[in-house]
């Protein structure tokens, strides 16, 4: 059987390099994001699509298996997108 206090390290670990993808994966979105964005300026086209980020919304719920809530991805996803607007000046 692991010691406990071995256990707790090890998640502890887990949990760092864990947290550090999330970043990764946030900075690649906003990178992301911005190129979308050019892209669009030159077509003339709107930044923002409210009905994309409604399907964004249902997307992700469906494949949402928890432990994450429905409310606690909601906000997720809300702060996810205005963290977006904010960093890339929308």
């Amino acid at each position: 059987m692991t010691d406990p206090a071995e256990r707790i390290e090890e998640l502890r670990v887990r949990i760092a390099a864990n947290d550090r993808e999330i970043v990764s994966a946030v900075n690649e979105r906003l990178r992301l994001v911005e190129e979308l964005w050019q892209l669009k300026a030159e077509l003339g086209s709107d930044r923002l699509d409210l009905e994309r980020e409604r399907r964004l919304r249902e997307q992700l719920a469906g494949g949402n298996g928890g432990p994450l809530s429905a409310e606690g991805l909601d906000a997720l996803v809300t702060e996810l997108l205005a963290l977006t607007k904010r960093e890339l000046g929308s």
